[in-house]
């Protein structure tokens, strides 16, 4: 994210633009750390944000923004939650959340955190 709002400002500096740039940061970091994920898993990990529909069994539905990284258009679906799923405080329907997918064995992404906005 840094690196990118760094090449944004340099882009907009080379130019020559004129006036006010503002450039806002998502202040949320998602901690890793205490997540037994494979490096492979890792790679393929996504971060989008989502409203929490529901949360029931295995299942949470959303309605996520689009997702350019797997080529997800916004959409109202089903995620399963995976093994060892971090919910960062307390989640519940109704509440923005940063979600961290990850692609499974089976080509399938599902949720390996979730993180209230």
């Amino acid at each position: 994210m840094k690196i990118k709002l760094l090449t944004c400002a340099a882009v907009l500096g080379l130019l020559g633009t004129t006036g006010t740039v503002v450039v806002a940061q998502d202040t949320h970091i998602m901690d890793h750390s205490s997540m037994n994920m494979s490096t492979e898993a890792m790679k393929s990990a996504v971060h989008a944000k989502a409203v929490v529909n529901s949360i029931e069994g295995g299942m949470v539905n959303v309605s996520h923004d689009p997702i350019p990284e797997i080529g997800w258009p916004a959409m109202t679906m089903d995620l399963s939650v995976l093994p060892n799923v971090k919910i960062m405080d307390t989640v519940k329907s109704g509440d923005t959340v940063t979600m961290m997918l990850v692609k499974g064995k089976d080509g399938m992404y599902g949720i390996q955190a979730l993180m209230p906005e």
